[in-house]
């Protein structure tokens, strides 16, 4: 499942190879987004990638996001078994990343 949308301003992309993303998982990503605006005084675009290992007996889960602002991207991923918690751990990296700029 790929899509694009215009969330504020701001274009995500989210491509999940072979995965359905639930709404609520696509209004997790938007509250995310929320949440990084407050640290970046500008966000062009963030980009979602989903993947799940099928050959992995743990942590088959894996998020990427890279957020596009100017000057160098800010970029974090994890691996895990759960969307939501690693949709956190995600936001706690760019978070970090934003606040050192």
């Amino acid at each position: 499942m790929n899509y694009t949308e215009n969330f504020e301003g701001i274009k995500i992309d989210v491509q999940a190879v072979d995965i359905s993303i639930s709404d609520d998982v696509q209004q997790h990503i938007r509250n995310t987004i929320t949440k990084l605006k407050r640290h970046a005084k500008k966000i062009d675009s963030v980009d979602v990638y989903f993947k799940e290992e099928a050959n992995h007996a743990t942590d088959s889960k894996k998020l990427s996001m890279r957020v596009g602002i100017p000057g160098n991207d800010a970029f974090a991923e994890d691996d895990g078994d759960n969307w939501y918690e690693l949709l956190k751990n995600v936001e706690e990296k760019l978070k970090r990343q934003l606040e050192k700029r």
